[in-house]
């Protein structure tokens, strides 16, 4: 595994605060402009890693202790150290979600250098299984699932959603090991659903009331009832919507299709695709 640690980036110890465990890791892009030159020399890579740095630490709104991310990933294949190994993030949108999941960062962004090479993606595998053996558990997300922004972009999004897998091969993250139990189905609390469907703003740009939300809009868009560009965690108009949808399909009809999730219309979901409720 091709690796930069702090110290052959001349930086201190992370100030950040000590995390030993989370649920996962979560992927980000930049967001921004990213120069097609990089593609062509890795010490601008090194130095927009340093730059990302240095803005972060500037940024006195966010309080940054340091650089928001635990590592980064550049398209020539390396893993940037950053934060680090059991170190709390600041990238994923708010404390909650930081406590929730580690964060790696693709050096490519929304204009100039937008897509992921083979040996980016094998870096950020890198870092995904490095973070897995140092307290991430099976989740791999990206920084949209759970809050609403556009990061890390579709391509990346994409390669996510197909289970993260190595260029090459059809292994998907976490790969399974001998002896091993099979990662836990995503489980999707009913309470909290319910009251993020009547809560949620209906907007992008807000953060997001429940994780969960995600899981069950993912599962509508599988059942081409939902439009893939709408499942943004929120629970709102085109949501309910399309759960409206789901309890027709189920056999609802009137006050019982209204969009609010029921416990039977959600194990069926479930069941279909691949999550657990919980009262």
């Amino acid at each position: 595994m091709p690796l930069v640690t702090r110290a052959q980036l001349g930086w201190p110890a992370s100030a950040a605060a000590a995390q030993t465990s989370t649920r996962g890791v979560k992927i980000h892009y930049e967001g921004t402009a990213v120069s097609t030159k990089l593609a062509d020399d890795h010490q601008l890579c090194l130095a927009e890693w340093k730059n990302i740095r240095r803005a972060h630490l500037a940024d006195k709104t966010q309080g940054y202790s340091d650089v928001a991310y635990n590592y980064a990933a550049c398209v020539h294949g390396y893993l940037l150290e950053g934060r680090g190994l059991r170190r709390r993030t600041g990238a994923n949108g708010n404390a909650q979600l930081n406590r929730d999941h580690f964060a790696i960062v693709a050096l490519i962004g929304s204009k100039g250098l937008t897509q992921p090479t083979d040996a980016l993606l094998h870096a950020l595998r890198d870092g995904i299984e490095l973070l897995r053996e140092h307290g991430a558990g099976l989740e791999v997300r990206g920084h949209r699932d759970g809050y609403a922004t556009a990061c890390p972009g579709d391509a990346l999004y994409d390669w996510v959603e197909r289970g993260a897998p190595r260029p090459g091969g059809s292994d998907p993250v976490p790969p399974a090991k001998p002896g091993t139990r099979p990662p836990a189905k995503p489980v999707v609390d009913l309470s909290r659903l319910i009251a993020a469907a009547k809560s949620d703003p209906p907007r992008r740009g807000t953060p997001v009331s429940y994780y969960g939300t995600k899981t069950v809009e993912t599962a509508l868009v599988a059942e081409k009832l939902l439009a893939r560009e709408l499942a943004d965690g929120h629970y709102g108009t085109a949501t309910v919507r399309a759960y409206a949808a789901w309890q027709r399909r189920c056999g609802y009809a009137g006050k019982d299709a209204d969009g609010i999730p029921g416990a039977e219309s959600l194990k069926k979901l479930g069941a279909k695709r691949g999550f657990t409720i919980t009262p």
